[in-house]
């Protein structure tokens, strides 16, 4: 939301292993965001990210889905990211993309079934790092949490050496003590066939979206509404909480309201002084408001008995 009030469009890309649902549902109606998901699909949560969800609406063709089946290994991976992502690229023409990075697709994750290795996950954002555009990286999944460390350890820096510095949790990268981690065995159950088949769908409706649709011409809202302070002059303005919380009232402000019946108004109780409350200013030092008392003051409602306390 911060990305497009200032910029005309926003690429939101996800390889976490689970289809990013959420991004997808706020922006499905929109042509402002165009939401790009590599995804395990069928019978995995969140169950969404069919390749026929596509957008509505406005936002018709600009939610892009990649479903894959278990064991998609760094090869397959770059065979579909690439091509998918230029042709984004070259239709879409964002000015800023946001790259979320779930470490729960790298190989040995324990709630994942994919077996990227760390250089096929960073490939991915160094290709996008290449468009030389605006660029937020955010995290993700991941349920292996030495996995996880090793992830956002190298991304910054894919020439680190290999070998980890020995440190207080040395023994969690246990057995191999490497920053890099091995793909496993798992069968790749991508076929190059079913890969191909997928992209040339999603080629076709990308093929439908008008080139970089345009944004008309609008000011720039604020980022944050400021309270406005209180005036002297209409005691039934609405005055803000932190403002409320500053208040002093004497002791002769705190009084029963005219309807409470009895004969309490204007009586003291424990030494606290009873009048009414001036309505033409407000009060002044020495005794600290509530919270209760200043709204009950600016909405004229009936109060209960006030105690000062000394």
């Amino acid at each position: 939301m911060y990305y497009i009030k200032y910029h005309q469009r926003v690429l939101y890309i996800d390889i976490d292993i689970h289809h990013g649902d959420g991004v997808e549902e706020a922006f499905y109606t929109t042509d402002r965001v165009m939401t790009v998901s590599f995804h395990k699909y069928g019978e995995y949560f969140p169950g969404t990210g069919d390749l026929k969800d596509v957008g509505a609406e406005k936002g018709k063709y600009y939610a892009v889905n990649f479903p894959l089946r278990d064991g998609v290994d760094d090869e397959s991976y770059e065979m579909i990211f690439k091509p998918v992502m230029a042709k984004v690229m070259e239709v879409y023409r964002p000015s800023a993309v946001v790259l979320q990075c779930g470490a729960d697709s790298l190989a040995g994750d324990r709630l994942g079934c994919f077996n990227l290795s760390l250089k096929g996950h960073a490939e991915c954002v160094d290709f996008i790092r290449r468009y030389n555009l605006p660029l937020l990286l955010l995290g993700g999944g991941g349920y292996t949490i030495r996995n996880v460390a090793r992830c956002w350890t190298y991304f910054p820096s894919p020439l680190l050496h290999p070998e980890l510095p020995y440190n207080d949790y040395f023994e969690y990268y246990g057995p191999d003590f490497k920053l890099h981690i091995s793909p496993t065995n798992m069968t790749n159950q991508n076929t190059p066939e079913y890969l191909n088949k997928i992209k040339a769908r999603l080629f076709e409706n990308l093929r439908l979206i008008p080139h970089a649709p345009s944004v008309p011409m609008q000011s720039i809202p604020e980022d944050m509404i400021q309270d406005p302070e209180p005036t002297e002059d209409d005691p039934d303005e609405r005055i803000p909480q932190h403002v409320q919380d500053k208040m002093i009232a004497r002791d002769e402000d705190l009084s029963d309201s005219e309807d409470e019946g009895d004969g309490r108004r204007n009586e003291s109780v424990e030494g606290a002084s009873r009048v009414p409350y001036p309505r033409s200013h407000l009060p002044s030092p020495p005794v600290l408001w509530s919270r209760h008392t200043a709204r009950r003051a600016r909405l004229r409602l009936p109060r209960r008995r006030l105690v000062r306390l000394s």
